[in-house]
């Protein structure tokens, strides 16, 4: 059973985070796994194109922050019928043609977590740039993820137990940042750019 978060926890997430997208609010909730996004609608103005976002198959579920400049390109050579003109729904059907791999494929700035019903297996990708953030929480037991550390601290499993990690301070006055994969707080971490990473 699940006790990192609830769905009103995961609802406080995506509204603290309205300012990187004012357009919708939406959740994905099992026992074992919760996605939310808040969206910026872009290329697509319809709710279909709304996250999270079913892969045709119902297999995979997707939240995605960015954008990919060359989907219509993969798009073509999935040769699927697609439901909506936006990028978020070639991410996840490339996903499900191509697995892992499908990636290397993509050309743009992109935090993504795809979520696999069937294997209950996480996977979290990040441009090789690392234009668009993510973080996550891991205490070796429970894990979570999100573009901002203030959405993090929406759940109380997470808050309750926050601890600074006093190396950052001394990072922080001596460079003026704090450099990856730290932060501010023991047990999150800046996840790395052109990365992927699969948790069960």
């Amino acid at each position: 059973e699940n006790n990192l978060f609830t769905p009103g926890e995961l609802i406080s997430m995506s509204v603290c985070l309205n300012h990187r997208g004012p357009d919708a609010n939406d959740y994905y909730y099992t026992d074992t796994v919760g996605l939310c996004n808040t969206r910026l609608s872009i290329l697509d103005l319809s709710p279909q194109a709304n996250q999270p976002m079913h892969s045709h198959s119902n297999r995979y579920v997707i939240v995605y922050n960015g954008e990919v400049y060359n989907f219509k390109e993969i798009a073509a050579e999935l040769n699927l019928n697609f439901r909506t003109n936006c990028d978020t729904e070639v991410i996840v059907e490339a996903f499900s043609e191509w697995g892992v791999t499908f990636v290397k494929r993509l050309n743009g700035m992109f935090a993504i977590a795809i979520y696999d019903k069937q294997e209950d297996i996480l996977y979290l990708f990040r441009d090789r740039m690392g234009v668009k953030p993510l973080y996550y929480f891991w205490d070796g037991k429970n894990f979570a993820f999100a573009s901002e550390l203030k959405a993090l601290m929406k759940l109380d499993y997470i808050n309750n137990r926050k601890q600074v990690f006093k190396r950052s301070i001394n990072e922080f006055l001596y460079l003026g940042y704090i450099p990856g994969p730290h932060t501010i707080y023991q047990n999150i971490y800046k996840f790395p750019a052109g990365h992927f990473y699969f948790y069960r």
